[in-house]
């Protein structure tokens, strides 16, 4: 099979899921929108490392669970992800799992958010949510899936914490910060100023203790300090 050639402003991409109609779903939807080129589509953590280390590509797209390699049994595509972040850090990778579980996010995240997203399967039928995390790892920023950062905030709420709770607004705001939305984005999805916007991400920030920052991955790893404390 002839190797695509690479496309200025698309995104190299390699996919990676043992279950074929998701694997041909996810690299048909990526090559018909025009706006990703895919490079390869595999089916086991061992053909993936193999794909990464000859393709070379910008982004892998990996399930969480994965036949072969010498990983954990559960979590091959997470430690495959590790792996290929060590080794080829200009690879961004997205993981995509059907589990909201903060167990599965915290090993994502674990060593670092940058050039990570996780993403619920669920999402893969929605083009712009995938293409959107395709582009933030590309860019070594991070995403985190909405419906899992709800979840962890229900554990933590449960859990209970110390400290100053957020507003409803300022949740708001720390949902779309894990999605690995700028203040701009934030402003359009929620309909406020740039400058409302602004204001709780300051409030945010100082209520958890933690450093601002513009950078992407930076503010999806203090949502994490946030869920996670």
């Amino acid at each position: 099979m002839t190797e695509p050639e690479r496309v200025e402003g698309r995104p190299r991409v390699v996919v990676a899921d043992d279950h074929y109609l998701v694997r041909e779903g996810v690299r048909r939807l990526l090559e018909t929108s025009g706006r990703a080129v895919v490079a390869g589509a595999v089916g086991s953590a061992g053909e993936l490392l193999d794909a990464v280390r000859r393709l070379r590509p910008d982004v892998v797209i990996t399930d969480i669970r994965m036949p072969g390699g010498p990983f954990r049994p559960g979590f091959e595509g997470i430690d495959a992800a590790h792996r290929i972040r060590a080794d080829h850090p200009a690879t961004g990778v997205v993981v995509l799992s059907q589990f909201s579980d903060a167990l599965y996010a915290f090993e994502v995240f674990k060593h670092g958010a940058e050039g990570f997203a996780y993403l619920l399967k669920d999402r893969v039928g929605d083009l712009e949510e995938l293409l959107g995390a395709v582009r933030a790892v590309a860019g070594g920023g991070s995403v985190i899936d909405p419906k899992v950062v709800e979840a962890l905030m229900a554990r933590r709420a449960v859990r209970g914490h110390r400290g100053e709770e957020l507003t409803p607004r300022e949740r708001d705001v720390l949902r779309e910060m894990a999605h690995g939305r700028s203040n701009g984005g934030i402003a359009r999805a929620l309909h406020l100023s740039v400058s409302a916007v602004e204001k709780n991400v300051n409030a945010i920030f100082m209520k958890l203790g933690l450093e601002n920052s513009p950078d992407s991955h930076r503010r999806v790893a203090a949502v994490l300090a946030y869920l996670g404390a």
